[in-house]
């Protein structure tokens, strides 16, 4: 299929055969082995034993290694080193003009590195931005497209032409998804803030995109909406399964919403801290095990801005 460039850049799994389920139990050792020849199924004899648990293998589909990247004389990051995986939700966490963005911005490609490798899905970032999508802290709809044209938009930028019907059927989906089926019609300057930004994650999603890309995207936002939208956010992660990379300054964002945090530190950036967070969802900051890591954030926090002053 023919892709147009944009700026929005837009998983099975295995079941087991019914056929296992034959019993064998009647078969002797030698009629058991004749039919597992025949037909695949466990012999009488091994069917029974108990295997290792597999370890599931982790796909990265994000990696950084040791990238340099300087700007007007200034290096702003000093052999930064990180990986995302398939299907992770990561938040980048960090305090104000520590390269958060920069790094969205080296991820799709829109910004050269000095030295170092990146590599998205194992291609260099200039080929991969077909797999991937933004949401920025500010929605920007087009405000004379109501918010299905919206969604629509990004499907047209990224794809070119192709079935209206089918695509206007995908975008009311994508829009009852986010919570907004009755809001198809609306254009940008009568919906709220958060509903401008459901629209926003809408249009990133219609590209079916691999990796979405999140830029602060609920720091505009009021704090009960703000709340409501992390809320809504994981919900949609959980149900579509794609790899999340998620800029914030935010301790609470970060630790309510990541399955990992990478926290990084003033310029020259590094990587200060690589966090695994606990996988029950959904969360509350009031669990004592996310409340330990929250504390230990704060603390790493406070270190941050220290070393930065001396």
């Amino acid at each position: 299929m023919a892709e147009a460039r944009g700026i929005w850049r837009w998983r099975e799994f295995p079941f087991t055969s019914g056929a296992n389920n034959l019993r064998l139990d009647r078969l002797n050792d030698k009629t058991g082995y004749a039919r597992a020849l025949k037909t695949g199924l466990p012999s009488p004899r091994t069917r029974h034993k108990k295997t290792p648990m597999t370890i599931e293998t982790k796909e990265v589909v994000i990696n950084f290694q040791d990238v340099v990247v300087e700007l007007g004389g200034q290096k702003i990051y000093d052999r930064l080193s990180f990986e995302v995986n398939k299907g992770e939700f990561v938040c980048l966490l960090g305090p104000s003009g520590c390269g958060k963005s920069t790094s969205l911005r080296v991820m799709g490609g829109l910004l050269p590195i000095t030295s170092g490798t990146v590599q998205i899905m194992g291609l260099d970032p200039s080929i991969a931005w077909s797999k991937i999508a933004y949401v920025f802290q500010s929605p920007r709809l087009v405000s004379w497209r109501n918010a299905m044209e919206n969604v629509l938009l990004g499907i047209e930028l990224r794809l070119g032409p192709g079935n209206k019907s089918a695509r206007e059927q995908k975008a009311l989906d994508l829009l009852a998804l986010v919570g907004l089926s009755k809001e198809v019609k609306k254009y940008p300057s009568i919906l709220s803030g958060g509903e401008r930004q459901r629209v926003a994650i809408a249009r990133a999603l219609a590209v079916d995109p691999e990796i979405i890309f999140m830029d602060e995207p609920f720091s505009a936002l009021d704090p009960t909406t703000r709340e409501r939208m992390r809320v809504e956010i994981e919900q949609i992660w959980q149900k579509t399964g794609k790899t999340i990379v998620f800029v914030t300054h935010d301790i609470d964002e970060a630790v309510q919403l990541a399955d990992r945090i990478i926290l990084l530190t003033k310029k020259p950036t590094i990587v200060k801290e690589n966090i695994p967070l606990p996988d029950a969802r959904p969360r509350s900051l009031g669990l004592p095990a996310l409340a330990l890591h929250r504390n230990r954030l704060l603390q790493m926090f406070n270190s941050i801005e220290s070393d930065s002053k001396t």
